[in-house]
């Protein structure tokens, strides 16, 4: 039975309308673009006009009476609001608090954290629900180290107490308490610069959503959110949380002027109240009312969308330029609009108004965001890396009045220091601390440029970018501690990964802190957090922790903490390079010297010398190099004899923690052959997969295109590399051509003993780069077979002949587990082969197949991670899991380490700006060769979770690696200042095999400015 429908009823203004509803006579105004009730529905002031008349005598007490009617009428109008007034005064006011919120700011109404009793993200279903203490913790809280050990406790996601350490007498039943003996403790990191989340792993074209780049828009794209991106069940979130970070501003991608919005959020997977993969949940302001959150306007200057569009600098700043005098021709509007509403209603004028100016308030969806930047609504963030660049864009923020929030990437920013402070308006810098030569702005950079910013009292904030497995931002503590290591202050170091990039994103009241009323994103961290090889042991987010202690401590088997070094407060040396002058001398000196006496020397992991001495009860050890050989390294008692004074023509080098170290052997992914990755002016070219590599004609040779200098090479003397092996360029396919090694000196040429070997091995990859030559892995796997049984055993001369008669090694550069179990196949078929895993990420599922087929490792993805299809199943590490380094040694295959290389996504080995085509750009990846000043940081990453002692990480860059590739064994000794195994050992000298076997000076003091 239908229920009878109600007749119509009359509104009060006459009407009729249908099912009891009175329609309004005008439509409302739209809601905002983030729908809120941000401010009260009550108007501030009701005005009601009262109409005159002559008053009687016997009237008076009527109009006392009326009068005080009128007032109690008013008043309860006023009260009541505007569900009691007419229907055209209500759309007014509920269009004047459109406007009264387009002057609103969150900034300006942070609570003090002290008076934060609740954390709007916690709920009862999946929220911390049992008070937790961390008893006995050091203690960073985002400013400094606390001067004494604390207890730290909190409840529903908010720290409510930090005190001094006390011992437990009895454990309470309401609390979890957590003895920590003295373990390292910081707040949840935060990384101001993300795009997890809307570029999901493993990264596919489909699922890609970072950047908005169609030809309807341009390179204006201010309108789009990442929010509207975000996937929710992305697996880097978990990977990224594991690393101690537990906040992350996500952010559109970086191929236009102005690119979108971005959102915080906390790297926590399903903990909102439904339980589901919920991306308003992941929200770090989830709870809070819409139009009272944040908002972040990212933009970019400079080469991406000068590159994805084709406009010059100057044509970037016009269009920037056009964008914004649109929006604040909207705003001039908006403002005059809401003026005249507030006077009509205050003076009964409603009707007129309406008819007059209408009854919405001025809008444009797609200038809604840049006007609100205009207002200081939206913070602006923006990608810029050059002096030039930063000025352009502090020139148009003073010409349209608004602030410039954060400058990122922004690795020349420590150029115009001065300038950037003249700025006046607390500019942050959100750089990174070793990314460089990967496009032409990334070519000046400085591994002290967060040092040298913040002398200049510039804030610095270091972040991820994160999107590969070389910028994961699982890894943002690792950038603190370079910088640290490069002789930025230990608190501003730890600063960078919390408090200021908190402060930066205006959220410094909620996170970057461990203090009562902050958020409790707390992590306990297995060493000191600013030393290599730092890793949580638990991280919390909203109370909650985050990490199986299972997992941990599976991946944590190997390690052998000592408990003196983790208990106490120690801070991770820094580098010590002598001052300008000093070194001006001395190494000036050196380059002629014929004696050298070094002192001070307390480790030695020299063996390709005769005569050398490895132990000393007294811990030091003095080395003579006396007209090119090395006459003495032992006591002070057995080189007395061949010690002279700097009057006899010696010179002296004493060092406090000295250590000598063999020569570091890279296998690098592209130095001496390419200067700037992205720039094809710099390099000898590529060679393309279209060519017929069944034609061994058709190999490219490394050693017809090599340079010897650059700035890679001076960060490989600096990391104490002083060989290196680097194969051809290549845009994709099978054959990538025949590597060379050469010498990292820079005092050498092509002719004078600058190669040390002419050809290495035969590169060849199995995986994507297949896909662009060969069309398929699978034909490209048949097509290397063909060419093996072609050559093998004929005796050719040929390239192809030697590698299929085992004269020459064939490095196959693979990852997924299934592409090398390929090359296992092919060396059970062709014994002969002299076969290289080159990557090696997914060697943990083939540890039993390589150890019985005898194929070596030289390893690139120890800290891999699954990024991308190909990668899908590599491990994320402790403390999720082991490293793969710790199995290959368990498997006892041999390896080496070497520092990451990263192809793009179709495969090729170099950047390609954009796909005409899709207009799908291809991402500008950092390649590891930037980072060969830490190739003894990363074997000794490897050898804590495999491990290995001090000797056996040294071998995994150096032994190791010469004896995989077949190369003779180096002769190269590097004096370090402290240790080339952690954070901020400093090579003094390294001396250099010539051929004919003499020793000579190879660098002094080597510094990242040196050529």
């Amino acid at each position: 039975m239908q229920p009878s429908s109600s007749p119509p009823k009359d509104c009060d203004d006459g009407r009729t309308v249908k099912e009891g509803n009175c329609a309004p006579l005008v439509p409302e105004p739209p809601p905002p673009p983030y729908e809120a009730n941000a401010f009260p529905s009550r108007p501030t002031a009701t005005v009601r006009l009262v109409h005159s008349f002559r008053p009687r005598r016997w009237l008076i007490v009527v109009a006392i009476g009326c009068l005080v009617w009128c007032v109690l009428v008013s008043l309860y109008q006023a009260a009541a609001g505007p569900n009691d007034i007419g229907v055209e005064e209500k759309v007014l006011y509920t269009s004047l608090r459109q406007c009264e919120s387009l002057l609103s700011s969150p900034t300006l109404t942070h609570p003090d954290p002290a008076s934060r009793t609740v954390n709007p993200r916690w709920n009862p279903a999946r929220g911390q629900n049992r008070t937790v203490i961390l008893r006995n913790a050091t203690l960073f809280d985002g400013e400094s180290f606390r001067p004494s050990r604390v207890d730290i406790r909190f409840y529903k996601g908010l720290v409510i107490a930090v005190s001094d350490a006390s011992p437990i007498t009895s454990r309470s039943e309401a609390a979890d308490e957590i003895a920590l003996d003295g373990k390292f403790v910081t707040p949840g990191l935060v990384d101001m610069h993300s795009h997890h989340l809307v570029e999901p792993w493993p990264d596919l074209p489909s699922s890609g959503d970072g950047n908005e780049m169609s030809p309807l828009y341009g390179p204006l794209t201010p309108m789009v959110r990442a929010l509207d991106s975000m996937k929710a069940y992305d697996i880097a979130t978990e990977i990224i949380a594991s690393g101690g970070v537990t906040s992350s501003l996500v952010i559109p991608g970086s191929a236009n002027i102005m690119g979108g919005e971005g959102a915080p959020v906390k790297n926590a997977l399903r903990r909102g109240e439904l339980g589901e993969y919920v991306v308003e949940e992941m929200l770090l302001e989830h709870g809070i009312d819409i139009w009272d959150r944040h908002r972040y306007m990212k933009m970019a200057c400079g080469e991406n969308p000068k590159r994805v569009y084709g406009h010059t600098r100057m044509g970037n700043i016009w269009i920037l330029r056009e964008q914004l005098a649109k929006a604040a021709e909207l705003v001039r509007q908006q403002d005059g609009w809401c003026e005249k509403a507030r006077l009509a209603l205050n003076h009964h004028r409603v009707n007129d108004f309406f008819r007059e100016h209408g009854t919405i308030m001025p809008m444009d969806l797609k200038l809604e965001s840049t006007a609100a930047m205009l207002r200081g609504r939206v913070a602006m963030h923006n990608h810029c890396y050059l002096p030039e660049d930063f000025e352009a864009m502090l020139r148009v923020s003073r010409e349209f009045g608004f602030r410039v929030r954060a400058f990122h990437h922004a690795i020349e920013a420590w150029q115009v220091p001065e300038m950037l402070k003249a700025y006046g308006e607390n500019l942050t810098i959100a750089t990174f601390a070793e990314f460089a030569f990967y496009k032409h702005e990334a070519y000046s950079p400085s591994l002290f440029a967060p040092k040298i910013l913040d002398d200049h009292h510039i804030p610095v904030a270091l972040k991820s970018d994160h999107f590969e497995d070389v910028t994961s931002a699982k890894y943002l503590l690792y950038q603190a501690a370079v910088a640290h290591s490069f002789n930025l202050a230990e608190d501003k170091a730890l600063q960078a990964v919390t408090s200021i990039p908190a402060k930066a994103i205006d959220l410094d009241y909620r996170v970057g802190y461990v203090r009562t009323g902050y958020d409790a994103d707390i992590v306990v961290w297995d060493s000191h957090p600013l030393s290599i090889g730092a890793t949580p042991l638990q991280v919390y987010i909203d109370g909650v922790p985050a990490l199986d202690p299972n997992k941990v401590e599976e991946s944590f088997f190997k390690v052998q903490h000592d408990p003196v070094a983790v208990a106490s407060r120690l801070e991770p040396e820094m580098r010590s390079m002598p001052d300008n002058e000093f070194r001006e001398d001395f190494c000036t000196k050196a380059a002629t010297g014929k004696r050298f006496v070094v002192t001070g020397i307390k480790t030695s992991f020299l063996e390709a010398h005769d005569s050398i001495v490895t132990s000393n009860s007294n811990g030091s050890f003095v080395m003579v190099i006396d007209d090119g050989a090395l006459s003495c390294f032992g006591t002070n008692e057995m080189c007395h004899d061949q010690t002279y004074s700097e009057d006899e023509g010696a010179i002296s080098i004493h060092l406090r923690d000295g250590h000598v170290v063999p020569g570091l052997t890279a296998v690098t992914e592209y130095l001496g052959m390419k200067e700037i990755l992205a720039e094809e002016d710099t390099g000898s070219g590529a060679v393309s997969p279209k060519l017929d590599v069944s034609d061994p004609l058709n190999v490219d040779y490394a050693k017809y295109g090599v340079s010897l200098h650059g700035k890679a090479f001076a960060r490989a003397r600096m990391g104490g590399v002083t060989r290196a092996v680097s194969p051809p360029l290549t845009r994709g396919g099978l054959i990538r051509g025949v590597s060379v090694g050469f010498v990292t000196s820079g005092k050498k040429n092509l002719i004078n003993g600058g190669i040390f070997k002419d050809d290495v091995a035969l590169h060849v990859a199995i995986g994507p780069a297949d896909k662009v030559g060969e069309g398929s892995v699978g034909m490209a796997i048949q097509k290397l077979r063909r060419i093996i049984s072609d050559n093998e055993s004929k005796g050719s001369k040929s390239i192809y002949g030697k590698v299929a008669d085992g004269d020459l090694p064939l490095v196959i550069t693979a990852r997924s587990k299934e592409d090398i179990q390929q090359a296992i196949l092919i060396k059970k078929d062709f014994p002969v082969l002299k076969l290289v895993i080159l990557g090696g990420q997914g060697t943990p599922g083939v540890i039993n197949e390589l150890s019985e087929t005898g194929i070596p490792v030289i390893l690139t993805g120890n800290r891999g991670a699954p990024w991308n299809w190909e990668n899908k199943d590599a491990l994320p590490g402790p403390p999720l899991s082991r490293m793969p380094a710790t199995y290959l040694s368990e498997g006892l295959v041999e390896y080496g380490i070497s520092i990451p290389g990263v192809e793009g996504r179709n495969g090729e080995s170099q950047l390609v700006p954009l796909n005409p085509t899709t207009r799908k750009a291809n991402k500008c990846i950092p390649i590891g060769d930037y980072r060969l000043n830490s190739l003894g940081l990363e074997a000794s990453w490897a050898a804590k979770f495999a491990g290995l002692d001090k000797k056996k990480a040294i071998e995994l860059v150096s032994t190791k690696i010469e004896d995989i590739l077949g190369l003779p064994r180096s002769r190269d000794i590097v004096l370090w200042e402290g240790s080339p195994l952690q954070f901020g050992g400093t090579v003094a000298l390294s001396f250099q095999e010539e051929d004919d076997g003499s020793l000579k000076v190879a660098s002094c003091w080597p510094g990242e400015q040196d050529e």
